[in-house]
């Protein structure tokens, strides 16, 4: 059955959890008929005059054609004082543009997410990842044999060297499966060092070969090294990979084959899955993929650009949220604990995870697609009864003014937890997933960098906040009594095992 007759069929499975239709949702169509030419960015070119009130005087600031200034023509803007020019602030960067990108396009107030120009719909009715995977690091839809030669080149890449897995089993057999990628992704960047810059000379990724390898490399590893880090905990070892399988197909068979090289996954499964790594490919300049282009204007190797990229990954505000947002389900635990728990959320007593989002101002074009696989896989794993929690706190904050109001909608990982669970995968292995799809999004960007002439290494301004000029004093001539709102370390008591262990020595 193709992707498309599923997903029509899988709509009619789940009610729309307002009490309306979807078509009744502030969501624009993203088919590409309506919207043929994009609107001007910004209002487009122009000049933009300052006055500045503190002198005076008049400045006339240009307006790019994609409606932006640059922030270094205010630093002719000055006012006496130290002399320097005026900046602007602007905290977690939220309305900066930082580079130019062809990647992904998003339209928060109209629930909008692109890849390359396709929308996602689209993407996740019709395509499969390896396929979405080529296309948003390379920028086109791949050809027959170009997908031959793609999907042969990344699955060939799927085995790990022997020293990675070395050093994942030296690692504690309760090590967070996060913690776990990021050890072997820093391991794999210490054995290709052909590619490393620091090694290899600066100018290295200039070769498209070189680059070319390290991306089949990183996206066929990474489902193996995801695969190991599921098995660190339960005490087995993983089937080596299956080249002969779908992507998404030999990360389930790496996970379950065990020793039986007959094994195959539930296709139903393997495609609800395959969905899931489509439709967090790539996000734009999210935390994550910031912190990839941030390390990259470095010069520093692609396996320390990613891994970096998944430590940002890793944090409850980012990647771990959808594992934040089953331990409220859980937690909330039935239908007739959404009021209070909403009512917390109003007075500031709860957090809820899931709602709203940095730029979807409507509702996340990624959360609907997921709510309707994820009755595929309650068909074959059973329906888990936090999804009734789940459509039922949806219902009522879509209906309460304090979100309506804030435009708070679900985002992606507001029902993505659930899926996985019912797939089997505990809570803390739900990031994981998130990261295996999402080096293809910092791989896209990663080689952006790379091409792109305007760019410089990283180095945002500060505010500087802190005492002027102080004179140092000894050690006896500083004050004993420390200011009460002076920072300063606080007890840190010993370990009990500490304890123990000195105890044994000076027992006398």
């Amino acid at each position: 059955m193709s992707a498309a007759r599923r997903l029509s069929m899988l709509s009619g499975h789940l009610p729309a959890a307002s009490g309306q239709d979807d078509s009744e949702l502030e969501q624009a169509s993203t088919s590409a008929a309506p919207e043929a030419v994009r609107p001007t960015p910004g209002g487009g070119p122009g000049t933009l005059t300052v006055v500045d009130n503190r002198t005076g005087r008049h400045y006339e600031v240009a307006i790019s054609d994609h409606g932006t200034i640059k922030a270094t023509d205010l630093k002719k803007i000055t006012a006496g004082g130290d002399g320097v020019g005026l900046r602007t602030y602007d905290n977690g960067y939220v309305n900066t543009t930082a580079c130019h990108s062809r990647v992904s396009y998003i339209d928060g107030d109209r629930g909008i997410l692109r890849y390359r120009g396709y929308p996602i719909e689209q993407l996740a009715e019709q395509s499969n990842f390896l396929e979405v995977s080529y296309l948003v690091v390379y920028g086109s839809l791949p050809n027959t044999s170009q997908l031959q030669r793609w999907t042969e080149a990344v699955m060939r890449h799927s085995a790990l060297p022997v020293s990675v897995e070395a050093t994942i089993a030296a690692l504690p057999h309760d090590a967070h499966p996060m913690g776990t990628i990021l050890t072997g992704l820093c391991a794999l960047s210490t054995l290709h060092p052909e590619q490393n810059p620091a090694l290899a000379g600066q100018n290295i990724y200039q070769s498209k070969e070189v680059q070319d390898k390290q991306i089949v490399r990183l996206i066929g590893k990474i489902p193996t090294l995801a695969a190991l880090a599921y098995h660190r905990a339960s005490g087995r070892k993983p089937a080596q990979p299956n080249q002969n399988l779908g992507y998404t197909e030999n990360f389930l068979y790496m996970l379950d084959a065990g020793s039986h090289p007959g094994y195959r996954p539930n296709p139903r499964l393997a495609r609800a899955l395959d969905i899931l790594f489509i439709l967090h490919a790539e996000h734009e300049l999210n935390c994550s993929t910031s912190a990839a282009r941030h390390l990259a204007s470095s010069g520093v190797d692609v396996y320390t650009v990613v891994a970096g990229a998944v430590g940002a990954l890793y944090g409850p505000l980012h990647g771990g949220a959808n594992e934040a947002v089953l331990r409220i389900l859980q937690r909330i635990g039935s239908v007739d604990n959404v009021g209070p728990f909403l009512e917390g959320v109003k007075n500031r007593k709860e957090r809820m995870f899931g709602f709203g989002h940095r730029i979807y101002k409507n509702y996340d074009p990624r959360a609907k697609i997921i709510r309707q696989v994820a009755e595929e896989v309650f068909q074959i794993a059973g329906r888990d009864p936090l999804i009734d929690v789940a459509l039922a706190l949806e219902k009522a904050a879509r209906s309460d003014e304090y979100f309506v109001k804030r435009k708070l909608y679900p985002n992606v990982d507001f029902f993505s937890g659930l899926v996985y669970r019912a797939m089997g995968f505990p809570p803390q292995f739900f990031t994981v997933l998130f990261a295996i799809p999402r080096i293809t999004g910092y791989l896209a960007h990663w080689r952006e960098t790379l091409a792109d002439p305007d760019t410089k290494i990283v180095r945002p301004q500060q505010d500087y906040r802190g005492e002027w000029l102080r004179g140092y004093q000894a050690l006896a001539q500083r004050p004993q009594v420390v200011d009460p709102k002076a920072d300063e370390l606080g007890p840190v008591p010993p370990s009990n095992a500490y304890v123990r262990r000195v105890s044994g020595t000076h027992w006398q």
